[in-house]
C-alpha cells in the first residue's frame, strides 16, 4: 500500500508524479475554483485514494454526481479513450477501473440511511445558528437548555423543544426572577423560527435512534474504507440546515475520539463542499468553534477537507490550517477578482518555471495548481498538475441501482424506525394532564357539598366560625331563647351611653330630696 495517494501528474510534461502523503494527510486541505473547472472530479479522485488507502471518508454529494463512486467506470464510457491517454501521459500505470465500498446517508431518508441527532447534542450555539435567532432569542434558548438539564426533561426531538418553550412562556414570571426577563415575544419567535424548520424538513434531523459516529468510520472486508456520502441536492435547498449539520457532525468528531497524535494516516477524512455557506453571516462565536475544531481535530487522526469556488470564501484564520491545497481555475472578469486571484497566488511557495498567477488564471478543465506538504510538513513547491481520472463512474447511478446498494447495506434496518422514548415532550404532557384531573376532582367535589353558604364561604365573601376546623376554636353555643335575648338586649342598653344617663336620672331623683 502505497504512502502517498497520486493525485495527477506535473513538470513540464506532466511526467513527474505529485501525490498527497498520507502521514500529513490529517494537515487540512482546500479544493477550490470557479464553477466547471473539475472540483467534483478531484474530490472523487481523493475519496477513492484514500478509500484504497483504507482511510473511511465522509463527503456531501451537493450535485448527485459522487453517487457514482459506488460503481465501477467501464471501457464503453464516452470519456474511456481520454481517460487511457491521459494516465498514459502523466504515467499512471496502475490505472484500471474498480468501485469503492459506499454506504448512502440522507437527513429525509429518500437516498440514504436516515441519519439523526437529538436536539440536546446539537447544542443552542449551533441551533441558534440554524434557526438565526438574534441574541435575545439565544438567551432563550440557552434558559431551555439549562432547565432540560435541572428538570431532567430530555431535548430528544424538535416536539420536546417545543414543548419546553411553552412551559417557559407558562412560567415567565417565575423564572424571570432567576435567569433575566423571559419575553413572551421571543419565545413566539423561536417557536415561528421552529416550524420554517419542520417545514424544511428539518424535523427528520431531530430524534433518535442518533447516528453513532463509530458507523462512518468502517472498512470494508478488503481493508478499503468506507465512502460516506450524504444526500445533499435537496438539504442544499434550506442551506442553513446543511451547514449547520455538517459542522455538528464534525464537532461531535472532535469531542469524541481520542487523541491519536501523528498517526500514519488519518482515521476518518471529511469533505466539506461548498464551505462558503458554513461562514456566510456567521457569527463570530460560530467562526471561532470552526477554527478551534479545525485547529485540534488534526491531533484526532481526523482531516478535513473544504471544497469552495473561492479561497476567499474561507476565514483567513481557519485558511492558514489549511496544507494541502488543489487550487483549479479562478476566473478574473472583475477589479475584485483580480485581487482575489493574485492574494490567491501569494499564499503558494513560489515555483521558478512559471508563474502561479497566470497558472490559476490559465489551467484548464481537469488542471489545477497544487501544492501538498512534504517532509517535516513543509509546504511543496506549487506545480501545474494534469489530475489522474477516476476509477469509478463518472456521473450518478440510477434510482435503482443506489436502492439496491442500500438494500444490501450494514446500516440497512438499524436507522430506519423511529423511537420515542420518555422526554420532555411527554413529561410536560403527564403534568398537564395530572394537574387537570385534580382541578376536575376539586371541582367534582365542590358540586358535591355544594350550598349557597359554601359557595359564598369558598369564594371568600363570607366569614364563618362554623368553616373553621382548628382544635382550638370553641364548641358551637346552643341557640338562646328569647327571654335571653330580651336580657342581653337590655345590659347592652344599660351599659351604653344612654343606659348610664338613665341610671344617672333614677339615683338623682331618689338622692334629691335627703
Amino acid at each position: 500500500m502505497s504512502k502517498d495517494i497520486f493525485i495527477g501528474g506535473g513538470g513540464a510534461d506532466y511526467a513527474e508524479p505529485q501525490g498527497l502523503s498520507l502521514g500529513y494527510a490529517n494537515r487540512h486541505g482546500l479544493v477550490a475554483g470557479a464553477t466547471g473547472t473539475g472540483k467534483t472530479v478531484t474530490l472523487q479522485i481523493l475519496a477513492e485514494g484514500f478509500s484504497n488507502a483504507g482511510v473511511p471518508v465522509f463527503l456531501s454529494d451537493v450535485k448527485g454526481d459522487l453517487s457514482g463512486l459506488a460503481k465501477s467506470g467501464t471501457a464503453d464510457h464516452k470519456l474511456h479513450e481520454p481517460f487511457m491517454s491521459r494516465a498514459e501521459k502523466i504515467g499512471f500505470k496502475d490505472f484500471t477501473y474498480h468501485a469503492c465500498p459506499v454506504t448512502f446517508w440522507d437527513l429525509f431518508g429518500d437516498q440514504g440511511h436516515p441519519v439523526r441527532t437529538t436536539v440536546s447534542e446539537m447544542g443552542p450555539l449551533l441551533l441558534a445558528r440554524l434557526l438565526e435567532l438574534t441574541e435575545a432569542q439565544e438567551g432563550i434558548l440557552n434558559i431551555a437548555f439549562r432547565l432540560s438539564d435541572e428538570e431532567g426533561m430530555p431535548l430528544l426531538d424538535l416536539k420536546d423543544l417545543q414543548a419546553l418553550l411553552v412551559w417557559i412562556g407558562e412560567n415567565s414570571k417565575t423564572l424571570s426572577l432567576r435567569y433575566g426577563n423571559v419575553s413572551s415575544a421571543s419565545i413566539g419567535a423561536i417557536q415561528r423560527r421552529l416550524l420554517v424548520l419542520e417545514n424544511q424538513g428539518g424535523a427528520g434531523l431531530f430524534g433518535e435512534p442518533a447516528l453513532e459516529l463509530a458507523d462512518l468510520m468502517r472498512t470494508d472486508a478488503n481493508g478499503k474504507g468506507r465512502i460516506n456520502i450524504l444526500a445533499s441536492d435537496k438539504l442544499m435547498q434550506a442551506p442553513g440546515l446543511y451547514a449547520t449539520f455538517l459542522l455538528w457532525l464534525l464537532s461531535e468528531l472532535f469531542e469524541e475520539l481520542p487523541e491519536v497524535g501523528d498517526p500514519d494516516k488519518p482515521k476518518l477524512v471529511f469533505f466539506f463542499d461548498e464551505a462558503h455557506l458554513l461562514f456566510d453571516d456567521a457569527p463570530k462565536a460560530l467562526v471561532d468553534k470552526v477554527e478551534q475544531v479545525a485547529r485540534l481535530i488534526r491531533s484526532k487522526g481526523v482531516g478535513v477537507y473544504f471544497i469552495t469556488q473561492n479561497p476567499s470564501d474561507v476565514p483567513e484564520d481557519i485558511l492558514g490550517q489549511l496544507g494541502n491545497r488543489i487550487q483549479h481555475a479562478l476566473r478574473a472578469f472583475t477589479a475584485k477578482d483580480r485581487k482575489q486571484l493574485k492574494l490567491a497566488a501569494e499564499t503558494y511557495r513560489e515555483n521558478p518555471r512559471f508563474s502561479t498567477e497566470e497558472a490559476i488564471r490559465e489551467v484548464g478543465v481537469g488542471e489545477a495548481v497544487t501544492s501538498m506538504l512534504m517532509k517535516k510538513g513543509i509546504p511543496g513547491v506549487v506545480e501545474r498538475t494534469l489530475i489522474r481520472p477516476p476509477s469509478s463512474q463518472l456521473g450518478p447511478l440510477s434510482v435503482a441501482e443506489r436502492a439496491e446498494i442500500m438494500v444490501a447495506s450494514d446500516m440497512a434496518g438499524k436507522y430506519d424506525e423511529t423511537l420515542d422514548r420518555t422526554s420532555a415532550f411527554e413529561i410536560l404532557k403527564e403534568r398537564a394532564e395530572k394537574a387537570a384531573a385534580e382541578a376536575a376532582k376539586s371541582e367534582e367535589e365542590a358540586e358535591e357539598a355544594d350550598t349557597p353558604m359554601l359557595r359564598e364561604f369558598n369564594a371568600a365573601r363570607r366569614y364563618s366560625g362554623k368553616g373553621v376546623t382548628r382544635s382550638t376554636s370553641r364548641p358551637a353555643r346552643v341557640n338562646p331563647t328569647f327571654g335571653e335575648q330580651m336580657t342581653k338586649m337590655v345590659v347592652k342598653e344599660l351599659t351604653g351611653t344612654t343606659g348610664r344617663r338613665m341610671v344617672r336620672g333614677i339615683l338623682g331623683g331618689l338622692f334629691k330630696g335627703r
